[in-house]
C-alpha cells in the first residue's frame, strides 16, 4: 500500500538558482503570498542585481517556492521566501532555506539577517529550528487594514 501510495504522491520540487527568466512566476508567487507582493519588473531587477542570490522550487513547469537575498560586507539579508500554499507545511521552506544558507556560506557571508513578522508562527519555527536568533525588533513594523501593526523581528545566524 505504501508503495502505491509513493506511485501517486506529487514528484518532489526540483531546487535550483532562480534566474531573470523566473521573475514572472516570482512575481506570482509573491503576490498571492504577501499583502504587497513585488511586481515583475521589481523581481526582474533584484534578479539581474550580482549582489542577490535566489533560489527556486519547480514541480514540472510549476513554480512552489522560491528564496531570495542579498549579499554585502560579508553577510547577507534574507530578502524574502515564500512557497505555495499546496506546498506548505512539508519541508519545502526549509530545504530552499538549507540550500540558501550552504551558497549563501560559499560566497564567504559569515552572517544572515532576515526580519519576520512576530505573528508568523510558521516562519518563526522554521527559522528557529534553522538557528536564527532573535537580535532585534521594530515595533509596528507591519501594518495591517483592519489589525493592530504587528511587530518585526530581526534575527541573525551565523554561518561557518
Amino acid at each position: 500500500m505504501i508503495g502505491l501510495l509513493r506511485w501517486f504522491a506529487p514528484p518532489e520540487p526540483a531546487l535550483a538558482e532562480a534566474t531573470v527568466r523566473d521573475a514572472a512566476a516570482l512575481a506570482a508567487l509573491h503576490g498571492v503570498s504577501f499583502r504587497r507582493g513585488w511586481s515583475e519588473d521589481e523581481l526582474e531587477r533584484l534578479l539581474l542585481d550580482k549582489a542577490v542570490i535566489a533560489h527556486r522550487a519547480v514541480t514540472g513547469r510549476t513554480l512552489a517556492g522560491f528564496i531570495l537575498s542579498r549579499l554585502a560586507a560579508g553577510e547577507a539579508e534574507i530578502l524574502s521566501v515564500a512557497v505555495a500554499r499546496a506546498r506548505r507545511g512539508r519541508g519545502l521552506a526549509r530545504k530552499l532555506l538549507d540550500l540558501h544558507l550552504r551558497r549563501l556560506a560559499g560566497l564567504g557571508a559569515a552572517a544572515v539577517f532576515l526580519e519576520v513578522d512576530e505573528d508568523n508562527a510558521p516562519a518563526r519555527r522554521l527559522y528557529a529550528g534553522a538557528g536564527f536568533r532573535e537580535v532585534g525588533r521594530r515595533p509596528a513594523y507591519y501594518v495591517r487594514d483592519t489589525q493592530v501593526p504587528s511587530n518585526a523581528l530581526v534575527l541573525r545566524r551565523d554561518l561557518g
